[in-house]
């Protein structure tokens, strides 16, 4: 559909014409790079298939003095929790775990609690459950499907299209490209291609293969390109290293074959989609309603006015980022807002550590309260571990930095997955 010799979303026919062009051609190269890309091979062992789960309700809580696994011969609080389990191989039987004072990770808990335990049946009853989770199938599932009705109740035939896309662009993410980074492949290809195929499907599921959609879906291509080249440049002048938490530091022990800081970036490109999508197709979107109520605008008004919205979106949309992320990390800000470290060193870290806020004293009781689950830093011991498991728990110093060969000064312990690899000549520390 045109407007004189413009197409209905503004752009030249010319112009139009192009585009058609260029997104063909980007979508045979998305499907270049999915036949390339697709894993194959088997994957790489984390370390978690061992793992089993089971669903149990917790019939008594009882405060009690037990044997500490710490200190032999003495004793520390405890709670003894009883359990009717709801599945596995003693579906219907009691069991009872043991929950430490010094389990900081393990919240309240109650009778008539729906949770999840892990399971090690190799260990002796008493020490063979250990509370992992709440039970939150059915409040997730309700929610789902509230949310499900209310995009579907407002945006109608849209919103039915637009659920379709969503769980595409779930699939594309679970079929292609954790499987794809898992296998080693180049984390950088594999997220451009499989954000692009995330936003063929997503766009034109959720709008339709109309010309709009099209310059929306090219707008989005672009920008991702931009966003990949500038990922890539951060990650090196900034020495991002992935290693910002432990899930990258166990994937770095145990699947040594991932680039991490690939993985890094590839997660910049990925997050950013969601960004793009919403304010290439609300552009296209004031275009057409500009012209709708005025087919005779010119151009060149045309295109301030419809700068003007994106100003104000890119605005509205940068608070809602920072709003989002600081209230997904408000535990982490009220840490942060006690510790010691300079402002400036707190927003420059890669990873928020405890680390960071533990003196040189080894004495200073906020390091050596055992919270996290895992690799705690130097000057904290290890904490308590959970009842089923095979390791002890005694006080760790720090290690002793791996010795190199004279007049070298890169390389690191391999004994510390934290610590990323160090070149001389690099990153200031």
């Amino acid at each position: 559909m045109t407007v004189g010799s413009r197409a209905v979303d503004g752009t030249p026919d010319r112009a139009m014409t192009w585009i058609n062009g260029a997104i063909v051609a980007v979508a045979v190269l998305t499907l270049v790079g999915l036949v390339a890309f697709w894993p194959r091979g088997d994957a790489p062992d984390l370390g978690l298939g061992h793992l089993r789960y089971v669903d149990a309700t917790i019939t008594s809580v009882t405060t009690s003095q037990c044997r500490s696994i710490e200190v032999p011969d003495a004793f520390s609080g405890c709670r003894e929790v009883g359990v009717r389990l709801t599945s596995g191989d003693r579906d219907g039987e009691p069991a009872t775990f043991t929950v430490y004072d010094t389990q900081f990770e393990v919240p309240d808990l109650h009778e008539d609690d729906d949770v999840v335990l892990l399971d090690s049946p190799s260990s002796p009853d008493e020490v063979r459950y250990a509370f992992s989770d709440f039970q939150r199938g059915t409040p997730m599932v309700l929610l789902a499907l509230g949310f499900g009705v209310v995009v579907i109740a407002f945006g109608r035939r849209r919103g039915l299209r637009a659920l379709f896309g969503l769980a595409a662009s779930v699939l594309i993410l679970v079929v292609f490209i954790v499987p794809a980074l898992l296998r080693g492949s180049a984390a950088l290809p594999v997220a451009l291609v499989g954000t692009a195929a995330v936003a063929y499907l997503a766009l034109y599921l959720a709008h339709g293969i109309t010309p709009p959609t099209t310059v929306a879906l090219a707008g989005t291509l672009a920008s991702l390109v931009v966003i990949a080249m500038l990922s890539v440049l951060v990650g090196a002048v900034a020495h991002l290293s992935g290693l910002s938490d432990e899930a990258a530091q166990t994937i770095r022990v145990t699947a040594g074959s991932i680039d991490l800081r690939g993985l890094l970036i590839a997660g910049f490109v990925l997050g950013a989609l969601g960004v793009l999508d919403d304010v290439t197709v609300t552009q296209v979107s004031t275009v057409q309603a500009l012209l709708r109520a005025n087919p005779s605008m010119p151009r060149r008004d045309l295109y301030r006015e419809a700068t003007h919205v994106g100003r104000d979106h890119i605005a509205s949309t940068v608070n809602t980022l920072v709003l989002a992320y600081a209230g997904a990390s408000l535990p982490l800000l009220l840490y942060f807002a006690e510790g010691t470290a300079p402002v400036g060193r707190l927003l420059t870290r890669s990873s928020p550590s405890r680390s960071s806020a533990c003196s040189s004293d080894r004495s200073d009781s906020s390091c050596r309260s055992p919270s996290r689950r895992a690799s705690p830093p130097p000057c904290s011991p290890r904490r308590t571990p959970r009842p089923g498991t095979a390791t002890a728990t005694v006080p760790i110093p720090a290690l002793p930095p791996t010795p190199h060969p004279a007049g070298t000064t890169s390389g690191r312990s391999t004994s510390d997955p934290k610590i990323p690899t160090l070149d001389q000549g690099g990153a200031r520390i």
